[in-house]
């Protein structure tokens, strides 16, 4: 057992436990909760939660795996323990916390953070950076990045371009990179590549692995849009970022959602980075994302900040959105609604709620899931976002029949008020609660003898 490993905190311990079950890892004595049935005659797996278990009984489950993983782990250790330290420094020196570190916490604290920035970094070709000291807590130096992908034959995707500028928008990186391996999909017509494009290219992921390690050195903040996507395409596991996506507040947006990066700098900087149809520019959009943190940074944009209606990032638009979906009802049953080869997106959470659960279908392209949509079975409403659903029926095999509703990720108009007031629909599955503001003081309703405060109001479908 490494020595970082066995002399880390049980707090520590808890989240690498928490890390396995996450990603369904399995030591010589399976997962968790197998290591619990086998050695714990009195409580088994009934008392699976972590944290309610001793540092021995923790360690003593990690050790099971491998060395190459227990490696893995104690480098966990330090990502945990760098976090801890930057956490208790902020409390004891917040003056001292740079503006830029200070919207990498704001970053951290975002809804979405801790399900996309956990990346499956012990696989092979992943390279982990650390934070670094302490000191470094202060630096304000800053790096902006954005990639391109393209679709590979074995339906995983392989970066071909990766450009990265500095906060004067000097260029540090701008590198054309082999995917070394067959491609299905150039993505032309968002990639702005073709196969000419790559003939004669050596750069490979390790190569460009290697550049950013030593560009990133010394606690610099490395800044994107939707960064986890272009991290996971780097599979570079890196903790000091910003992401423009999680900074800015938005008025009429669920808080789980973001701006495309496109929308997102018309209404901050007032300009667009492409036009309607034109392609990606690698280096405009990394441009784009440090101006957007440069904005930030200035004029603070503080207050919910306004985004086009139609605003959808381009990666979920291939999408659809199963909602209140019953739980007893398996996620790769919804695909017997469909035509074709759709599929449940691996990298959407399926979010329980109570008796319910929702969940993402993803598609090939933007016109397959608008085809999808168009020919589903049922009634057309839209939720309090303007967003098109239909709630729809799926008899299954048993003769049971479940209700549940699929989604458009793309926004339309605005319900108006008639439609609003016929009905006060149900809640919807992704949006997270929020209290209800009228500028009034909430009225007591009267129950008996006593009175009740109002409880939260959800937002509506």
């Amino acid at each position: 057992m490494g020595k970082r490993l066995a002399g880390a905190e049980k707090e520590v311990l808890v989240e690498i436990v928490r890390f396995t079950q996450k990603n369904g890892l399995k030591g010589a004595e399976g997962g968790w909760k197998d290591f619990l049935a086998r050695n714990d005659k009195r409580f088994g797996a009934s008392l699976s939660d972590p944290k309610k278990r001793s540092k021995d009984v923790l360690l003593a489950f990690l050790v099971t795996f491998s060395k190459d993983f227990q490696n893995y782990f104690s480098k966990l250790v330090r990502r945990l323990q760098e976090q801890s330290a930057f956490q208790q420094y902020i409390k004891e020196f917040p003056d001292n916390i740079s503006p830029e570190m200070k919207l990498v916490q704001l970053t951290a604290e975002h809804p979405e953070y801790r399900k996309n920035y956990s990346f499956p970094s012990y696989k092979e070709g992943w390279k982990v950076m650390r934070e670094g000291k302490v000191t470094n807590f202060v630096n304000s130096n800053m790096l902006a990045i954005d990639c391109e992908m393209v679709l590979c034959h074995d339906g995983t995707e392989a970066l071909v371009r990766v450009c990265v500028v500095d906060s004067r928008l000097e260029v540090k990186l701008d590198e054309l990179v082999n995917p070394l391996k067959a491609v299905a999909d150039y993505r032309t017509s968002i990639t702005g590549l073709s196969k000419k494009d790559l003939k004669g290219v050596t750069c490979s992921l390790v190569d460009v692995q290697k550049s950013l390690k030593k560009i990133l050195s010394k606690g610099k903040i490395l800044i994107g849009h939707s960064l986890s996507k272009d991290l996971q395409a780097l599979k570079f596991d890196y903790a000091r970022v910003i992401d423009t996506a999680y900074i800015f507040k938005y008025a009429n947006l669920p808080i789980t959602a973001s701006a495309s990066l496109n929308s997102l700098c018309k209404s901050v900087l007032g300009y667009a980075v492409r036009e309607e149809g034109e392609p990606h520019n690698c280096l405009k959009d990394a441009e784009a994302a440090m101006n957007l943190v440069i904005a930030k940074l200035k004029h603070g944009f503080n207050d919910p900040i306004e985004i086009a209606r139609n605003s959808v990032p381009e990666s979920d638009m291939v999408k659809l959105l199963a909602h209140k979906i019953p739980v007893y009802l398996p996620c790769q049953e919804l695909l017997k609604l469909f035509s074709g080869n759709p599929s449940i997106d691996e990298k959407n959470d399926s979010r329980i709620r109570g008796d319910y659960y929702s969940t993402c279908i993803l598609f090939g392209d933007i016109d397959e899931a608008e085809k999808a949509f168009d020919e589903l079975d049922g009634q057309e409403t839209k939720d309090s976002s303007g967003r098109l659903q239909k709630n729809v029926l799926l008899k299954r095999d048993n003769g049971d029949v479940a209700s549940f509703y699929i989604r458009k990720m793309a926004y339309g108009s605005q319900l108006n008020e008639s439609e609003l007031s016929k009905k006060r629909p149900p809640p919807i599955e992704d949006a997270e609660p929020t209290k209800e503001v009228d500028g009034e003081k909430q009225k007591k309703r009267k129950t008996g003898k006593k009175h009740e405060k109002k409880t939260k109001i959800s937002v509506a479908e």
